[in-house]
């Protein structure tokens, strides 16, 4: 174990502000390794599958179209599941040993893609490394918002989002290079292999940072998260209090009810439904539609089949910047704020890609404006809804089951996020360029749910998040009846 890290021994004096900063970056830097890989593994099958499609004595898996089909899904069954079981896991064992556990699986599942024989042990170690994926995708928000603190927490967790659309450019740009630069058979196997080094960093950081304080007070380890705070924040005073409010809130608990009751209550009941609601949000803009068909929209204008697959790194290199734009913007403007405006361009971008593939015929100037509304959307997207989702993630469920809710939440995130990906080509093929108005009145409809029911919860620490919530949503007490 390391000696940076309170957990080798007792903590001294508060170190100066610079050192806790980067401390807590530190941690943060490790945790995104989770989602490094997250976006990675999601972004390298487009490169991988056309050479997994050759046959067998040519390298590749013979892949046809439902075997093809299944392997890209396999992943996102298996996150559906991880980022369920992974709630769970990460109350009981705490969010460190969890993503450990989820280091070992990532690297297992890679290595087991990379070396699949056959196309029925590829589905299984996707699916495996969808485990990891699902997993670390409703862990790591929720442990980088326990270490940050409330000052830091929305730049950090947004680091979230920005770590994974980093491993879907560095997805994008490896398979374009590895298809120019190597000439193998096999190559689609180093595409996947490449996805061990985030989980095997994920692994070995995971010794060098400490537990949540929040998990630790929840367990009634009261020390141990006290010498875990000295060591990440700044002053006594900034301890103190975050030590009252957490010891306040596990009493509560303590005489309160008990989780399986407390799931029950009409307040969680309401988190839960915004939670997932806001899941529905994110995946029916049609994100995973635009980062996974791009190429075929850009086709369907008359642009060659390199040249579409070319404007992928573009979608990765417009979505890294918008989400730098978006970790800006976080720190500045409300939640609502952020969710409003960007689903109000989000479909102003849909509008305008309907009406250029609607009334402009096939043209290389067409598809120029097609990509640039594609790039516009993912821009709105990841700058303001992408990051806002999953920072309210980390931050709108009670300590008691918040690592059971968010992987609840998340779950079905990634349940809309398998029906846009199966839903968008046949849509495509049915009813053509409506398909863009159609997800342009989705997301009215997603506007209208933002603006009615998702609380604001800026400025506030986790602690005080949940008695608001529990005061807004709460049974009212009923008033007296009048004499």
């Amino acid at each position: 174990m390391s000696t940076n890290t309170p957990d080798a021994g007792e903590a001294g004096d508060h170190a100066p502000a610079d050192t806790v900063r980067q401390r807590i970056f530190l941690v943060v830097l490790v945790a995104t390794m989770g989602a490094l890989a997250f976006g990675y593994d999601t972004g390298i099958i487009s490169g991988a599958l056309p050479y997994m499609t050759s046959p067998p004595d040519q390298g590749g898996l013979g892949l046809n179209s439902f075997t093809e089909g299944l392997v890209a899904s396999s992943l996102v069954f298996g996150a559906a599941i991880g980022s369920f079981l992974s709630g769970f896991f990460s109350d009981r064992f705490g969010r460190r040993i969890t993503l450990r556990t989820l280091a070992v699986i990532f690297v297992l599942g890679s290595l087991g893609t990379a070396l699949a024989p056959s196309v029925n042990v590829m589905v299984a170690m996707r699916f495996l490394l969808g485990i990891a994926v699902g997993g670390g995708s409703s862990t790591v928000p929720v442990f980088i918002a326990e270490i940050a603190g409330p000052r830091l927490r929305a730049p950090l967790v947004s680091r979230n989002e920005l770590m994974i659309v980093t491993g879907q450019l560095i997805a994008y740009v490896a398979s374009t290079l590895l298809s120019y630069l190597l000439h193998d058979e096999h190559l689609w196997r180093y595409m996947l292999a490449i996805a061990m080094v985030p989980g095997f960093l994920l692994f070995i950081g995971t010794f060098f940072v400490p537990a949540s304080p929040h998990w630790l007070v929840a367990e009634g380890r009261l020390k141990e998260a006290k010498k875990i705070l000295k060591y990440l924040r700044e002053t006594p005073r900034e301890v103190r209090h975050e030590m009252a409010q957490m010891k306040k809130q596990a009493k509560a608990a303590e005489r309160g009810p008990d989780a399986k009751t407390l799931i029950r209550e009409k307040w969680v009941n309401r988190l839960m439904i915004i939670g997932v609601g806001l899941g529905f949000v994110a995946q029916f803009t049609g994100v995973n539609g635009f980062m996974y068909y791009t190429p075929i929209i850009l086709k369907s204008t008359g642009l060659g089949t390199s040249a579409s697959i070319a404007a992928t790194i573009g979608n990765g290199v417009v979505s890294v910047l918008a989400t730098f734009v978006g970790i800006w913007a976080i720190s500045r403007f409300p939640r609502r704020t952020m969710l409003i405006t960007g689903l109000c361009l989000v479909i102003t971008a849909q509008i305008l890609l309907g009406s250029v593939m609607t009334f402009m015929s096939s043209s290389l100037m067409q598809s120029y404006l097609a990509l640039g509304c594609i790039l516009l959307f993912l821009f709105c997207m990841q700058m303001c809804i992408s990051p806002v989702y999953w920072l309210m993630m980390s931050e709108l469920f009670p300590m008691q089951l918040r690592g059971v809710l968010t992987g609840g939440a998340v779950s079905l995130q990634w349940i809309f996020n398998a029906v846009v990906a199966f839903g968008f080509p046949p849509i495509m093929e049915y009813a053509g360029s409506t398909t863009f108005f159609i997800f342009a009145a989705i997301n009215v409809g997603s506007l209208i749910f933002v603006m009615a029911m998702v609380p604001e919860t800026r400025g506030k620490s986790l602690e005080e998040i949940e008695s608001h919530m529990k005061e807004k949503f709460g049974e009212k007490p009923k008033e007296a009846e009048a004499c």
